[in-house]
């Protein structure tokens, strides 16, 4: 399975006609999926609350997965969408997609949308996460940062790695983006 290329270029679908009138420009891109390499419009996302984390599968956060495939499942229904995308910016993450597939998948039973791996900072930052770190002046400082991102599409908070997927700041957080309509 072939790795993505850092950056990845908006759609042609997403970035023209009536799709990006009702698309946020943040989503007008598409990322390869973990599970199959097939890409993935980000705009089918457009209206929904987003959690957008970096992830690694040999971090000491990595159990953070129970925890974010937790919100998923408790707040799917009501719009919440938990994005994952692997990354090796800090040497925690395999080369091998199908070894990062098997952990997220298969060891934590990862339901939520996952992406092959990617760059999250620096100037080789996929775009997503380049706007992200733009809007809340805060790039990843090390695997399992968290964006949250509102209907709209514009960023609200981030959290740092410490930041537990059960922690009620974030929790909180969710709850009242899940409240705007």
């Amino acid at each position: 399975m072939p790795v993505c290329p850092c950056r990845v270029a908006p759609s042609p679908a997403a970035a023209s006609g009536a799709d990006a009138a009702h698309c946020p420009r943040l989503l007008q891109q598409s990322f390869k999926r973990l599970q199959d390499d097939r890409p993935q419009n980000l705009c089918e996302f457009s209206g929904k609350v987003l959690l957008v984390v970096n992830t690694a599968s040999y971090c000491g956060f990595t159990s953070q997965f129970e925890g974010l495939e937790a919100l998923n499942a408790r707040y799917a229904k009501r719009g919440l969408v938990v994005m994952g995308f692997p990354s090796n910016d800090f040497k925690q993450e395999d080369v091998d997609a199908r070894k990062t597939a098997a952990v997220c998948f298969n060891t934590y039973g990862v339901k939520f949308p996952m992406f092959t791996e990617t760059r999250v900072r620096g100037a080789d930052a996929n775009p997503l996460f380049a706007e992200l770190t733009r809007a809340t002046g805060n790039a990843p400082g090390w695997n399992f940062n968290k964006y949250l991102v509102g209907r709209d599409g514009r960023p609200i908070a981030h959290f740092g790695s410490t930041t537990s997927p059960d922690s009620r700041t974030l929790v909180n957080a969710i709850e009242a983006a899940l409240a705007v309509r």
